[in-house]
């Protein structure tokens, strides 16, 4: 499945109201400062690629907006409220801010269709015949509906993945983040994955993507955000980003990874 549509079209970029707010957000493992004074803005609709040298921070940035790691200073709102700190609240955050991980993290004695069907049924009280029906019309979105029956270990790793983004749209999230989707991959497997998020893009998912994936960043990216050693360094439309970038340090970073 490969998709043909054209890219999205950064200069018509949603500008309504903000998604996901960060307000100079720190954050340390240790010694470590891994995010400094980090301010991001991402609203409905948009779609936001992270991207930087390995150790910048990329990951932690993903993982604190949905409270997968804990903020030392500033404040991340979603939706205009403050992330909850525990209980139902933040069961209910993590539905609205869909997850998909470098490592897919399916269940592995479970079915693909069970997969995608567990956390409808658990967190959102939907009933299982229902349930059933909008996974299997998520598995056919996403090209794996003729995998439903088989487990996880049965498929590629494209697949997989493709099963994971499957299973975080059935909560039906205001918002996705995916954090490095395709560096598990093997390079055939990691188009079909791209051309299913290209397609969420289009269909007006707000998305925050970490990525080495530049073809990716060119073609659904309103903006692209340039982190390093903890700090959003740029932060631009794809075509100002890749053809003039204003930083000595993206212009280095560039250099190394555009001619190879």
């Amino acid at each position: 499945m490969t998709d043909e549509r054209p890219p999205v079209d950064p200069a018509a970029r949603p500008t309504g109201e903000p998604l996901i707010v960060l307000e100079h957000v720190d954050k340390h493992f240790g010694a470590l400062h891994v995010l400094r004074d980090v301010d991001l803005t991402v609203h409905r609709g948009e779609v936001v690629v992270v991207i930087g040298p390995s150790g910048s921070g990329k990951s932690t940035l993903c993982r604190t907006i949905n409270r997968l790691e804990t903020i030392d200073s500033g404040t991340i709102t979603f939706d205009g409220k403050p992330l909850p700190s525990e209980g139902r609240e933040l069961a209910r955050l993590r539905a609205d801010v869909g997850m998909v991980f470098q490592s897919f993290n399916l269940f592995a004695h479970r079915t693909v269709l069970e997969n995608v069907t567990i956390g409808q049924i658990k967190a959102k009280g939907v009933r299982p015949a229902q349930a059933k029906a909008d996974a299997m019309e998520l598995l056919e979105r996403v090209g794996v509906a003729d995998q439903a029956a088989k487990r996880p270990a049965q498929l590629s790793g494209g697949q997989q993945q493709r099963v994971a983004i499957a299973r975080a749209l059935a909560m039906k999230p205001q918002a996705m983040l995916f954090d490095e989707p395709t560096s598990a991959l093997d390079p055939e497997m990691i188009n079909e994955v791209l051309d299913v998020m290209v397609g969420l893009a289009h269909d007006g998912m707000t998305m925050i993507v970490v990525t080495h994936e530049m073809g990716f960043a060119r073609r659904a990216a309103h903006r692209v955000v340039f982190m390093d050693a903890g700090q959003v360094v740029e932060d631009a439309d794809p075509e100002t980003f890749f053809t003039a970038p204003r930083s000595e340090r993206a212009q280095d970073f560039l250099s190394k990874i555009l001619t190879h």
